[in-house]
């Protein structure tokens, strides 16, 4: 079977997956296990705008929570200024991607390297954390929305139909809605990297230099996919802030800016499938872990339990020190190398009998 054939059959493995987990996991599970997974979901997206950003476009952000959290306060405050979500959910992709170009285009057309690139990132994402932090008081609103400090802002008003203000989006909704938005960014991203464009980013990622020298502006290509990213991020902090209906500080912390780097690298970087595996799959064990904490007894199995933030540390550093190109990388070198394994003995089965002739 040829590289595109199984190109092929994976995308479809994706998409019939996809649809049928979207349109049954409603039926056959509880509301609270669908509401754990939409949460899941939503932080997938979330993974995807990095695993764009870092994985094809070879651009370390630590300040990938930046443009999540401002997409989330964003329509947290026009949705309490207007009451319909239509404006509010279009400025909450729109600003954080007017804020990752303004920064992209100061870092990359000022020839920032990567390592500082980095630093400046996380720095954006520590002022926002701390100027979002100093806001507590009464005389900090922005109109009828008060953004409430380290307190955040509760009670923020849920995703309605476009232009049809009574139409709310409820829970399973948000399910649906979360999940299709998975579906359409992956596949999105797909067609993005297999046309020109994606081709030239991943070129530069590779070797900018020898772009540079084939006409390309390494540049303009760097902030474009800077910039995408910071949209993608937005959006994933609009459906975050519409599935707990709060958003807080916290959302801009260095634990999420971490959290979204290690999703990517345990999940692998330069694939897609990659950063929502990782997601999911981490945000699944920390629950696990959480949930099945004792409520109480001295014995050593108590003690271990109840350091399971250590516990998912340590795991996580085995995980990256044995599995250093991340799980879907490896899984695809695995079979790989049993297909081609395959391959060889067929040919000797076929070689052989033709010899004996």
């Amino acid at each position: 079977m040829s590289g595109r054939s199984l190109n092929l059959l994976g995308l479809l493995l994706v998409g019939v997956v996809g649809l049928a987990f979207m349109f049954l996991t409603p039926r056959l599970a509880e509301l609270d296990t669908v509401l754990d997974l939409t949460v899941y979901i939503i932080m997938a997206v979330l993974a995807l705008s990095l695993g764009l950003i870092w994985g094809y476009g070879g651009i370390l952000c630590f300040g990938q929570s930046a443009f999540f959290g401002l997409g989330a306060y964003t329509y947290a405050i026009t949705m309490f200024n207007i009451g319909e979500s239509t404006l509010p959910f279009l400025l909450a992709i729109v600003l954080p991607g007017a804020f990752a170009a303004l920064l992209g285009y100061f870092m990359f057309y000022g020839r920032i390297s990567d390592v500082y690139l980095g630093v400046i990132t996380l720095t954006v994402t520590l002022i926002l954390f701390n100027s979002m932090n100093s806001t507590a008081g009464p005389e900090f609103h922005v109109g009828a929305a008060r953004l409430g400090g380290f307190n955040g802002i509760p009670g923020i008003p849920p995703l309605n139909l476009p232009f049809h203000k009574s139409a709310v989006i409820d829970l399973e909704g948000m399910f649906y809605l979360a999940t299709g938005a998975l579906l359409l960014t992956y596949f999105g991203l797909r067609l993005l990297l297999a046309s020109q464009f994606g081709r030239i980013i991943v070129g530069i990622r590779e070797n900018e230099r020898r772009a540079e020298l084939l006409g390309y502006d390494p540049r303009a290509y760097k902030l474009a996919t800077f910039t995408i990213g910071g949209a993608l991020a937005g959006f994933a902090g609009c459906l975050f802030a519409n599935w707990g209906n709060f958003v807080s500080p916290t959302i801009f912390g260095l634990a999420q800016s971490a959290q979204i780097i290690i999703w990517v690298i345990v999940g692998g970087r330069g694939t897609l499938i990659g950063p929502v595996v990782g997601c999911i799959g981490i945000q699944w064990l920390s629950a696990a872990l959480g949930a099945n904490q004792p409520s109480g007894g001295a014995d050593w199995w108590s003690k271990i339990f109840a350091n399971a933030p250590l516990i998912l540390g340590v795991i996580l550093i085995a995980f990256v020190l044995l599995v250093p190109k991340g799980l879907v990388p490896t899984a695809a070198d695995i079979a790989s190398f049993f297909l081609r394994r395959r391959q060889r003995q067929r040919e000797q089965c076929g070689f052989e009998p033709q010899q004996a002739e």
